[in-house]
Order: structure tokens, then C-alpha cells, then sequence
């Protein structure tokens, strides 16, 4: 077993692993704002200001005038009076605010320990990839958020899989350090891990392409769709096809979700058997749980037409299965090291 080669203090690791509960909670409101179509109430980018909600009723009435000029009211919610507008307008503001706190309790203690000579000089870069990374998510959110405030009142759902990618980029290289921390440095490896790993991400990635074309409000049955195990639409985009015909893309997330579960049952069994570290058996169980979970609670979701509960815990689900697939692997390839 790799011996722990970082002596670092305890209050750094407790700081890093309240910023990985604070992305993961991030990623859930996340699909609460766009589950209950709230992503484009506030029109707006105010980076500085933005802290603070509307205090006033004149200040409501500045950003509720604002958002009747926008498609999704004009075309979508025409005649929601202001009281309305404050429900969908909760969930942005709150997963804007969420994402500037991160970036404070981030930031701050970032600076402190550097200075103080808390953090070593090997894993700096990883915290300077890790800060760059969140600024570039916020830059990347408005810039989704901005797609659907144009002519069409939904967000592009390429802009939304750029989000979510980078969302799981930021999370995965968070939990990687923590690990590398408290447990010791490990490897990653171009095996079979690798690519179970790359399935399970396409997998999520390819479920922003549904959320973004609403596609899992069609076909609400499984195994078929409309009385096919291909949907009759297949292929009408061509090399867009799986990016822009929502039937295409609920058919590759169903069918990625398929293989993915049946690979990660694969890889958790083989962990399994090969050792005989007690920790990489229970992660083992876990993963293979999880995953046998996420795969029919995607089922039950799709066929109950993804009420907001459903898709909140389908999603949630998705993002403790990338966590508990980090910590398996970076344990596996611990021992090997």
C-alpha cells in the first residue's frame, strides 16, 4: 500500500472535502432550477450585485419588468404576475448564490494556506487548476443561460452539456486531490477502469442532451418507443442526429445507461474477487448497488414523465455513482502503485 507522502493539516483536508459537499449540493439545485424551469428568470448578469436578491418592491418590479421582454415569458409564461415570477426566480437566484459561495469558501482559504505554507508545493497547481476551472463555470453558465434568452426560450443543449462537463471535471479533480491527500498518490491508468469511467461520464453527459431537449417527455416506455426498440424519427439529423433529435438522444442515454450498468457490475465483481482490501470490497458492493439503482430509477423516471422528485434523485444518483467510481479506482490504483 502507498504510503501518504503529503504531511498537510487537518483543516485543509476538512476545507477541501466542505467545497466537494458544496459542488455535489450545486450540481442537485442545479437540476432542481432546470427541472422546474427556472433557469432563465433571471435575464441578467451581475456578477458583483447579483449577491444580494431583490430587496425592494421597486427592485422587484425593475427585474420582473425585465423578464416580460424575455421569449420564455412572451412565448411560454405570458400573463405570470409577480408573485409567480418569485417561485421560478427562487431557484436561479439561489443556484447563483450557491456558486459564488463556493467560490468564496474556495478562494479565501485557498490564499490563507498558500501563504502560510499549509498547502505543498506539488499539489498547488492542482488548487490553480481547480479555481480556474470554477471561474470558467460561471463564464460557461451565463453563456448558457444567454442562449435561451434570445429568440428561442430554451437553453442550448450543447451550452448545458458544456456546463455539466465541467461541473463533473471540477468535482472529479476536487475529489481526486482529497484523496490524494488523506489516503496517499495514486495513478490513472489506461485500462479497464479508464473506460468504465468514460462510460459512466458520456453516460451523464448524454443525459444534458435529453434535459435540454426535454426528450425524456417522449417515449415514456420502456423497453420500446412507440412500439420500436428504435424510434421512428432515427437518423433524420444525420451526423447531428444524436445532439439534436430529442428521440435520438433519449434512445443513446437509455442505451448508454444499459451498457454502462452492465460494465460497472463487470469491473465492480472483478475488484471484488481480486482483493482482498476490505475498503475496495465495500466500494465495490456500493458502486454495484448504485448503479443497479440509477439504471432502474432512470426506467421509473422516464416512464412516469420525469416529475420533479424522479429527476431530482435520477440525477443525484448519477453524480454519487461518479463519486463512488473516483474513490474505487484511486483506491484500486493505489495498491498497485
Amino acid at each position: 500500500m502507498t504510503i501518504n507522502i503529503y504531511k498537510i493539516d487537518r483543516c485543509v483536508s476538512t476545507w477541501l472535502l466542505t467545497v466537494i459537499i458544496m459542488v455535489l449540493l450545486m450540481i442537485v439545485i442545479g437540476g432542481i432550477t432546470r427541472l422546474t424551469g427556472s433557469g432563465l428568470s433571471m435575464v441578467e448578469w451581475r456578477p458583483i450585485w447579483g449577491f444580494l436578491p431583490p430587496l425592494s418592491e421597486y427592485e422587484w418590479s425593475r427585474v420582473f419588468n425585465l423578464y416580460t421582454s424575455s421569449p420564455e415569458y412572451i412565448k411560454i409564461n405570458n400573463g405570470m404576475n409577480l408573485e409567480e415570477f418569485k417561485q421560478i426566480f427562487f431557484w436561479e437566484y439561489f443556484h447563483r448564490l450557491w456558486g459564488r459561495l463556493i467560490g468564496i469558501v474556495f478562494f479565501i482559504p485557498l490564499v490563507f494556506f498558500v501563504v502560510l505554507k499549509k498547502i505543498p508545493k506539488a499539489i498547488i497547481p492542482k488548487f490553480f487548476i481547480i479555481l480556474f476551472l470554477g471561474g470558467l463555470q460561471s463564464i460557461i453558465g451565463w453563456w448558457m443561460v444567454k442562449s435561451g434568452l434570445v429568440n428561442d426560450p430554451t437553453v442550448s443543449q450543447y451550452r448545458l452539456a458544456v456546463h455539466l462537463s465541467n461541473a463533473l471535471l471540477i468535482l472529479f479533480f476536487l475529489v481526486w486531490v482529497y484523496l490524494e491527500i488523506k489516503v496517499g498518490v495514486s495513478k490513472i491508468r489506461l485500462d479497464f477502469s479508464l473506460f468504465v469511467f468514460f462510460l459512466i461520464s458520456t453516460t451523464i453527459v448524454a443525459g444534458a442532451f435529453v434535459a435540454g431537449m426535454d426528450a425524456g417527455l417522449m417515449y415514456n416506455e420502456y423497453p420500446m418507443m412507440g412500439g420500436s426498440l428504435i424510434p421512428e424519427t432515427y437518423g433524420d439529423y444525420k451526423f447531428l442526429d444524436p445532439f439534436e433529435n430529442p428521440a435520438s438522444a433519449q434512445f443513446h442515454h437509455r442505451h448508454l445507461a444499459l451498457l454502462t450498468a452492465i460494465f460497472t457490475l463487470i469491473y465492480a465483481i472483478n475488484i471484488y474477487s481480486k482483493t482482498d482490501d476490505n475498503i475496495i470490497k465495500r466500494v465495490a458492493v456500493f458502486t454495484a448497488l448504485i448503479v443497479c439503482s440509477q439504471f432502474l430509477l432512470g426506467i421509473i423516471t422516464l416512464i412516469n414523465m420525469v416529475p420533479l422528485h424522479l429527476g431530482v434523485l435520477h440525477q443525484t444518483g448519477a453524480v454519487i455513482l461518479f463519486l463512488s467510481f473516483i474513490i474505487s479506482m484511486h483506491r484500486v490504483n493505489l495498491t498497485k502503485t
